[in-house]
């Protein structure tokens, strides 16, 4: 599974790295509603719930799905906007001002994103427009509790309101506590645009998205970008600009926006904690279900402990040399055991820091 960009023809002017104050109050958000995804975070998720005005924070419950189930489109304006070359501001003002130019079409179908409800990388019937779209997006919006189903109706009711009550909440939520957090994580992400362009003339396009995450991949000779996720999609350049957006408080987040018709993103974060590339998600399958067979699980119990042979392991678990070679096989294909040669017998060990790294491994996979 992955996400795919064609990028056919992309020229390097045409690749932009700019930070977004408004990204990055998305994941201040999200950081704020979700703190155990980001557990390097939560000393400033503290701080800035402790000082929360209480309704702002009754308000930050309101549309809440917006940016703790999905990372909205609506907070990559930009992206929508001006014919696919439209850069993110470089200040939140400008950013709200770009999210006003988006049509209600845009806007609604953006915001209806968290339900599920329409197409993304294809063209379909907005809800605004379209009877079936509307009841579905309802439906879906009903099944998420009151508070999604209440918003769904009143956004497809009256988008101009719902408009301006987002502007307002998140010109609020500058006030209350972004905007000295944006004063001090600016300067971090404007050093690595700056960085990440530079790669980008000096040694091209792989060097620059290989700084970005490991995750991200270029296959020069078919024009493509793929991105490492748990999800399908694809999009293209076309006549329009590839961004890569940074953020300071996205780890382990890395967001592709692939929307129809809308501008490519990727909005990946810097300074991840992370000392080596995580696995990619296939390997982080194999693992999980190389360690799902019981009989795997017995053999683990003793490779964690010692290393062995093929013939102590089958006499110690009353099998056949041939299976308890099939079972190893698996085990080593994944990545999860490590072997040495003494003399003429072969031993096998688990490789415990490796095990040990699948609980991080696989909640990092699956937020990515």
């Amino acid at each position: 599974m992955s996400v795919t960009i064609d990028i056919s023809g992309l020229r390097r002017e045409r690749v932009a790295v700019v930070p977004s104050p408004l990204a990055e109050l998305c994941m201040a958000l999200h950081a704020l509603a979700e703190p155990g995804h980001h557990p390097g975070l939560q000393g400033w998720a503290t701080g800035v719930t402790a000082r929360l005005d209480p309704h702002l924070a009754d308000r930050m419950c309101e549309a809440d799905f917006l940016w703790r189930t999905t990372f909205s489109d609506l907070f990559l304006p930009y992206a929508g906007v001006g014919g696919g070359t439209t850069l993110p501001g470089a200040t939140l003002a400008e950013e709200l001002d770009l999210l006003d130019k988006l049509t209600d079409h845009q806007f609604v179908d953006a915001a209806l994103e968290f339900t599920c409800a329409l197409p993304y990388d294809a063209q379909g019937a907005g809800a605004l427009t379209n009877a079936g779209a509307r009841r579905r997006a309802l439906e879906l919006a009903a099944a998420r509790g009151p508070r999604p189903a209440e918003f769904t109706a009143r956004l497809l009711e009256d988008p101009p309101r719902i408009r301006a009550w987002l502007r307002q909440f998140l010109e609020d939520c500058d006030e209350a506590f972004f905007a000295e957090t944006w004063s001090r994580l600016r300067h971090q992400l404007a050093a690595d645009a700056r960085h990440k362009t530079d790669l980008l003339r000096r040694r091209g396009l792989a060097e620059a998205l290989a700084s970005v995450s490991p995750a991200v991949t270029l296959d020069e000779a078919a024009g493509r970008l793929t991105v490492d996720k748990l999800g399908s999609g694809h999009t293209t350049v076309r006549d329009s600009s590839l961004l890569l957006v940074p953020t300071s408080l996205g780890w382990p987040h890395l967001m592709v926006l692939h929307r129809y018709g809308w501008q490519p993103v990727l909005h990946y974060p810097v300074g991840s904690p992370e000392p080596v590339a995580p696995p990619s998600v296939e390997q982080l399958t194999l693992r999980m279900t190389a360690l799902s067979h019981p009989v795997r699980m017995r053999l683990c119990r003793s490779l964690a402990r010692s290393a062995f042979t093929t013939s102590e392991l089958a006499q110690t678990h009353g099998m056949t040399p041939p299976e308890i070679s099939r079972h190893l096989s698996v085990l080593k294909k994944a990545g999860l055991l490590t072997t040495r040669r003494r003399g003429r017998y072969v031993l096998h060990q688990l490789d415990v820091t490796m095990v040990a790294r699948l609980g991080s491994d696989f909640l990092e996979g699956i937020l990515r």
